[in-house]
């Protein structure tokens, strides 16, 4: 294929404010002569009214605003041809308040380059733009250090900056694939070389573009399409929407999800009609269907054989754009393109400071910050994942029609065919099983730093229980993970993942009707709420105290001690935080107190919350 017949490469442009990126655009379009007729008079001419240098800004920034205030604050997107392919250029707002705008015209980028002021670095919103990048999984970049004229086109400066670069994009997982200085304004290594920079010897810029591709053409994805609106005339029905990826072809079965309902597609409505069988990604049309089924505003259409998972409980990324942090069990409104729905915040499973790259704890989510959550939607959703089909799995949550953040579906909880399950209710009643054994079921949930007592006191507990004639059993985080869970690590995810398990089964064995124990050191209070959520009237949060110092005094498997010399990453209370629980059913101090009497302060507190009295309440 030629490159004159090649699809375009779309390339976003960002950067911290005033670091050059629409002085960039309008050069690199003058070097491409891809101004439009007229075009460069008129800079000349704007310039030299405000008696400044040619700012090749102007070509971009457009509105009077952005010339009065010099800064971009919405997207552009402007072609030019190079070496017989196109580009269409992105130029995103650098400032961090226009940030929304930037991530909408990031979203559809194919490439990436990153301008950084050589006199200023790596800048706050350097690193933020960065983990955009990396978010919405852009891998083909080049950094550009401009204002090179500024410093005397000086190695040492360029050498400075470009490695605290390569250092803050390597913790992100991104490798550019040049690093190139350049001087925007003047023309430096865009499309030729200068002799100003006679010890660079990489590509110009022009030619480092040229190593990039196109995504793969979206017409070659699975179909998903959702549903805009319903068209109805006499007994007729016309279902349209955009074609978001895949092909829609007459006389092929598709399934409107999350019904999972199929039908074949009788014909494709355009307007003005054209005699196409088909439609692709990025068509607007309409479609009819061979037999009448229920289709609505939000729906998504797939091929029948490639259904998308639907679920009401999924896991997602999302750029906070609020200056209110999300609120825990909080309701809001997400929105998928058409398809909206009720959602409430389930987990917080950690928060990124996207200036620094470090890690918040629970509740502390400053603006412009990426916040890992798990949502519970009040109705069945079709989703797709970010590694599935990243262009459907994008979506906004609102809340009161503001804007609260955008974000992307990483995971989606249960299984494609989840709508189908329909749990059995017992014939033996939670009542019936408290009579038999003579209890209530409930889990005691025992949470703290490793080495507080928790296995101590759990299995001192159970054989007080065991001897008293109660159903009991413990379960620790060596048996858990040594057979249900022996296929998670200890990343943030499976550790999160391992806590709910625990809960799930936790909550199986109150069902059940026994005293289940848990000595887990689940540092998060979000997945202690998620296990929580799984035994509502049965849960009882146990804090067992003590102090990072008495902990390392103790350390019985010198877990402290290999922490402290580096040989285990992420270690609760050294490398990783720990959250104490704020409102726990019983507190118990392991440090002040002998293990007889944290021991016998249990078991008062476990038999009284079982006791007869409370059976009524199973």
């Amino acid at each position: 294929m030629s490159g004159e017949t090649q699809r375009p490469v779309n390339l976003v442009i960002v950067g911290h404010v005033d670091h050059g990126k629409s002085t960039l655009i309008g050069r690199l379009l003058h070097e491409t002569n891809s101004l439009p007729d007229g075009k460069l008079q008129e800079i000349l001419a704007s310039s030299e009214r405000r008696g400044v240098p040619v700012e090749w800004s102007f070509v971009l920034d457009a509105l009077q605003a952005e010339r009065d205030q010099a800064i971009t604050i919405d997207t552009t997107r402007i072609w030019f041809k190079t070496g017989g392919r196109r580009y269409a250029i992105i130029d995103a707002p650098g400032h961090r308040q226009f940030v929304k705008n930037m991530l909408s015209g990031a979203a559809e980028a194919d490439a990436a380059v990153l301008v950084v002021d050589v006199a200023e670095g790596v800048s706050e919103q350097t690193r933020r733009h960065a983990y955009l990048l990396q978010l919405l999984g852009i891998k083909q970049l080049i950094v550009a250090v401009n204002k090179m004229d500024l410093i005397g086109y000086a190695q040492s400066h360029f050498d400075r900056v470009a490695s605290a670069v390569v250092a803050h994009l390597s913790t992100l997982g991104l490798t550019p694939a040049e690093i190139i200085p350049i001087s925007a304004r003047d023309g430096i290594n865009l499309a030729t070389r200068s002799d100003e920079l006679p010890w660079y010897q990489g590509p110009t810029l022009l030619t480092a573009l040229s190593q990039f591709s196109p995504a793969p053409d979206s017409a070659d994805a699975p179909l998903r399409m959702r549903i805009q609106d319903v068209y109805r005339r006499e007994t007729q029905r016309t279902f349209v929407g955009r074609i978001d990826s895949g092909r829609l072809m007459v006389g092929e079965n598709v399934a409107i999800s999350p019904a999972r309902v199929t039908a074949r597609v009788s014909s494709i409505e355009r307007w003005p009609q054209e005699d196409r069988p088909f439609a692709q990604a990025g068509e607007a049309v309409g479609f009819t269907l061979d037999q009448p089924v229920f289709v609505e505003r939000g729906d998504l259409v797939s091929d029948a054989t490639d259904l998308p998972p639907s679920a009401r409980s999924f896991r997602a990324l999302f750029f906070w754009l609020a200056e209110e942090p999300p609120r825990d069990e909080e309701s809001l409104v997400l929105k998928f393109g058409p398809t909206e729905a009720r959602v409430h915040l389930d987990a917080v499973h950690g928060i990124t400071d996207t200036r620094n790259l470090q890690k918040l704890a629970a509740g502390e989510s400053p603006q412009y910050s990426v916040v890992d959550v798990t949502l519970r939607s009040d109705a069945l959703l079709a989703l797709d994942t970010r590694e599935a089909n990243a262009l459907t799995s994008r979506c906004v949550l609102l809340r009161d029609d503001e804007v609260l953040a955008a974000g992307i579906v990483t995971e989606v909880h249960s299984g494609p065919r989840a709508s189908n399950l329909h749990p059995h209710r017992h014939l033996v009643s939670a009542t019936e099983r408290a009579e038999r054994h003579g209890h209530a079921g409930a889990v005691v949930w025992m949470t703290g730093l490793s080495s507080s007592g928790k296995s101590t006191l759990a299995l001192a507990l159970e054989r007080r229980l065991f001897a008293r004639g109660n159903l009991v059993y413990v379960l620790d985080g060596d048996n858990i993970r040594s057979g249900l869970n022996s296929d998670l690590g200890f990343a943030l995810e499976d550790r999160t993942e391992n806590i709910r398990r625990v809960g799930e089964v936790a909550a199986l064995f109150a069902d059940a009707g026994a005293i289940v124990i848990t000595a887990f050191i689940s540092p998060f209070a979000a997945d202690r709420a998620t296990a929580r959520r799984a035994a509502p009237t049965a849960f009882h949060e146990v804090y067992v105290k003590a102090s990072l110092d008495a902990c390392e005094a103790r350390d019985p498997n010198g877990l402290y001690r290999r922490a402290r010399a580096g040989e285990i990453a992420e270690f609760t209370g050294i490398s990783s935080p720990y959250e104490p629980p704020n409102a726990p059913e019983l507190v118990i101090d392991t440090e002040h107190n002998t293990p007889e009497a944290c021991v016998e302060r249990l078991l008062d507190y476990v038999v009284r919350v079982t006791a007869a009295q409370n059976l009524q309440k199973v």
